[in-house]
């Protein structure tokens, strides 16, 4: 008899071929597996759909699956949820968080809004459902800039978690905004001096650059967008060389799009892996197939809360 090994208290046969069984529960399931092109490059290549978080949001609207397997971090699997209230949602492994949307507590959202009351709330879709809740409309990275023109000239706007998407908004829409104070653990860690190091070695590398990056990073680089906007970046001809200023998980589909070009990942101030983000880590290929085995852990929402936090999003995706 094999010998099992336990994880989160779940016993796993290591003999088991996870890819086949994995296969074998997402046709039993009816499942479908979203991945974020953030997650380890396995997973990402056993995803139905693999995105960012506007294409996942789209996805995770128009599935007609009865079960709804995000391989992401805990607001992701809420959005799906959120969009889909009758299918069961689970989340690999539920400590996958997010620093940027623990950086906006609900209530203190709520507390600050009561001091602007004449404010529009738009929210990074980086944050819980009761940020969601108390936003006007929800934004991606991918379509921030639309979201935020689609406000008449002078209406107040109250941004919300990230600073840093917030003044880059700013600049590019020139629109002022009140910006809330939130970061991300990853995007704020890039090193400007590493940064200007590559460059020097690397002059004919064309540097790209994710908004959530610190002013610092993204004046320096020659294209700032989403992750799915980066993606494409990584694929025009001219450029054989790219410096890539966000978390690292992406540069396994960027080489697999260019295996000849050369990627070189923006390395943090500290002497760590803090490009890659921990709380994305935290899925593994066990954890996928125990939550589709077990169909556990699931994403449940109130439904009032819910339902206020599916108008934000719907009034982003007629928006997009």
């Amino acid at each position: 008899m094999a010998s099992l090994s336990v994880l989160d208290d779940r016993a796993i046969d290591p003999t088991l071929d996870l890819e086949a069984e994995i296969a074998r529960l997402r046709k039993e399931r009816n499942a479908v597996i979203l991945a974020h092109y953030y997650q380890d490059g396995e997973i990402q290549d056993l995803a139905d759909f693999l995105g960012d978080s506007l294409q996942l949001s789209r996805a995770a609207a128009e599935t007609d699956a009865d079960v709804i397997v995000f391989c992401g971090v805990h607001f992701m699997a809420e959005t799906a949820k959120i969009l889909n209230p009758d299918k069961i949602v689970v989340l690999p492994d539920l400590d996958a968080g997010c620093s940027l949307s623990d950086s906006c507590p609900a209530p203190a959202l709520a507390r600050f809004k009561e001091l602007h009351p004449d404010h529009k709330v738009v929210s990074y879709i980086n944050c819980s459902a009761g940020v969601k809740a108390l936003s006007d409309v929800i934004c991606t990275s991918s379509n921030a800039k639309a979201i935020v023109e689609s406000f008449p000239e002078g209406t107040p706007i109250l941004f919300a978690p990230d600073r840093n998407l917030g003044a880059f908004l700013q600049k590019t829409t020139g629109r002022e905004m009140l910006l809330w104070q939130g970061t991300c653990v990853v995007h704020e860690t890039f090193s400007e001096r590493k940064l200007l190091r590559l460059k020097e070695e690397h002059p004919e590398a064309l540097v790209i650059a994710h908004p959530e990056c610190e002013e610092a990073i993204l004046r320096h680089a020659d294209r700032v967008g989403s992750t799915s906007y980066l993606l494409k970046c990584a694929q025009e001809p001219e450029h054989s060389a790219f410096i890539v200023a966000t978390e690292a998980g992406i540069l396994h589909q960027m080489q697999k799009a260019r295996p000849n070009a050369t990627f070189l990942p923006l390395p943090p101030e500290a002497g760590c892996a803090c490009n890659n983000c921990p709380y994305m880590k935290l899925n593994t290929m066990e954890k996928l197939y125990l939550c589709l085995r077990d169909l556990e852990p699931r994403i449940e929402l109130d439904e009032g809360l819910r339902l206020a936090a599916l108008a934000p999003i719907e009034r982003m995706l007629e928006l997009s």
